[in-house]
């Protein structure tokens, strides 16, 4: 199904909670992952989070939905011919470094960073939006 969400975790400190994928290595990113069959976004958002992080933090929806062209490094996970994701935006709050379960699957380590190294250190642009237009300024 070629719809996701993207949730940011952010802290009280202004500070955003960056994943490191395991493949492709180096891809640094907020929480993601694909809806699955007849799964609303927010329930995809709730869900991912946890499975990612250990995290049961409430998430908002931002009212913003992104359309982009699907990587090839990630096309072999859609049916063929499908060229395009659409993204769900949401944010979780929560307070201080809050400790982390890194799904190993997924994840090879993590980091809290201020709003603007998280956007920096960002893999996708939508990421990077998100963070700048979402996470309260320190």
């Amino acid at each position: 199904r070629p719809e996701s969400v993207l949730v940011v975790v952010y802290n009280d400190a202004a500070e955003v909670l960056m994943l490191e994928r395991t493949r492709p290595a180096g891809i640094w990113q907020s929480v993601t992952g694909s809806l699955h069959q007849d799964e609303t976004p927010q329930a995809a958002a709730q869900r991912e989070l946890f499975e990612e992080t250990g995290l049961a933090l409430d998430v908002r929806d931002c009212h913003r939905v992104n359309t982009f062209t699907i990587l090839p490094a990630w096309q072999a996970c859609y049916a063929p011919g499908t060229k395009t994701n659409r993204e769900h935006v949401f944010t979780a709050a929560c307070t201080g470094r809050t400790p982390v379960r890194l799904n190993p699957g997924e994840h090879v380590a993590c980091r809290w960073l201020d709003r603007s190294a998280a956007a920096e250190l960002a893999f996708s642009y939508t990421n990077h939006d998100a963070i700048l237009d979402f996470v309260p300024a320190a």
